[in-house]
């Protein structure tokens, strides 16, 4: 792997870090902006909005810019706006500062999918996106725990310089080894791309992402209650429990992405089969300790193989718009992170417990396992019916 493809992924920690690290920090931000804790929140709810608008829009405006240039502006951008957001006394800036910094992080995300995979052969595409959601992963395990330990020690303003500390060497790095062009960088056609997003492959691919996303993240948004008030753990336990999760996401996308190239379809079988296994057990299991620490391991290397072997089935079936179909999955996902937290709330909501999320997580992969089945016997009878078809008269 080229070193510049660490170095996005070094940029993607960064954002992963600013994406998740609130979580620790919400009541800090609302004691010191003088809000309540669900005006606080919305911050979340801003950054992920600015996330699945922005993926498709920022990757279209990035169409006639130079993938250098563009990585560079998106990356600038998300700096800037944590300086900004580090020194304000105002909660409506810090609230756009939210929305801008997650719009550079999806413009940024969906041209260096595009970019790392330029840089590869084009059948390493799965190690090359596996080495950008690393980052994100990574910051599940480091980031998002040191963010916490920040604002604890430095109020939750010092987790905003870090965030722009770790992408100034990104920067650097970027404008010395990520090459000034790329393939139809600077000359591609929007509306040939655009073109290209038609494909009913890659649309069931990115719905199958959105579900597979949307599971991982109805389980992981709950799993401190769940360990606390069904397993039985104290609060203590939870930042290692959150740590055992991204441990295992970080294990899952790289074992991922070493089969992703080769044996995407047996790993996407296999694994998503598991995965529905896996959510079920856990259900079962929720209450057992030695269960719940193994599953929870489990279900992140789970959910991560196969979710970066979809982004990179996504890229290969899109060949024609690297960049768009970058943004489109970068979307996909986040709608999946955004919609199975909502489920797994209305769940809980309906006094179903701290259990049902892990239902519900189940009930979505089984979703994505029922729609691959139908597209892939839609696809074998359109193929069936093309060769039946009589040859035309000459």
């Amino acid at each position: 792997m080229p070193l510049a493809i660490y170095m996005l992924g070094l940029a993607v920690f960064a954002q992963g870090t600013s994406e998740f690290m609130l979580s620790g920090l919400i009541p800090d931000i609302a004691r010191d902006m003088h809000v309540s804790i669900p005006a606080s929140g919305s911050l979340t709810s801003a950054f992920a909005a600015g996330m699945i608008i922005g993926a498709p829009l920022m990757a279209i405006l990035s169409l006639r810019w130079p993938r250098r240039r563009a990585l560079l502006i998106f990356l600038a951008v998300f700096l800037l706006a944590h300086v900004l957001g580090a020194v304000t006394t105002s909660f409506g800036v810090l609230l756009a500062t939210r929305v801008v910094g997650a719009l550079a992080n999806a413009g940024f995300l969906a041209v260096g999918l595009a970019a790392a995979t330029a840089m590869v052969g084009p059948d390493a595409k799965g190690r090359a996106t596996s080495v950008l959601l690393g980052g994100v992963t990574i910051a599940c395990v480091a980031g998002v725990p040191a963010g916490a330990v920040l604002g604890q020690m430095w109020g939750w303003r010092s987790a905003f310089w870090a965030v722009a500390i770790v992408s100034v060497p990104a920067v650097i790095a970027i404008l010395r080894s990520v090459p000034a062009t790329g393939p139809g960088s600077a000359e591609t056609s929007a509306r040939r791309e655009l073109r290209s997003l038609r494909d009913p492959r890659l649309l069931v691919t990115l719905l199958l992402g959105a579900l597979v996303n949307g599971a991982t993240f109805c389980t992981f948004t709950y799993l401190a209650p769940l360990v606390t008030d069904v397993t039985g753990f104290g609060s203590g336990w939870v930042p290692a429990v959150l740590a055992l999760f991204g441990l295992g996401s970080f294990v899952g996308v790289t074992a991922g992405g070493r089969m992703a190239d080769t044996r995407p379809m047996p790993l996407l079988v296999a694994g998503g089969a598991a995965l529905l296994a896996g959510w079920i057990v856990f259900a079962v299991t929720a209450g057992n300790p030695v269960a719940t620490l193994v599953l929870i391991f489990a279900q992140g290397a789970l959910s991560f193989a196969v979710g970066s072997t979809l982004i990179s089935q996504a890229l290969y079936a899109a060949t024609g718009a690297p960049t768009l179909a970058g943004g489109f999955a970068t979307a996909a996902f986040n709608v999946g992170a955004a919609a199975g937290p909502s489920f797994g709330g209305i769940a809980i909501g309906a006094g179903l417990g701290y259990r049902s999320p892990l239902w519900v997580s189940a009930l979505l992969v089984a979703l994505a396992l029922a729609t691959a089945g139908v597209a892939l016997g839609v696809r074998r009878g359109t193929a069936n019916r093309r060769e039946e078809a009589p040859a035309p008269a000459r």
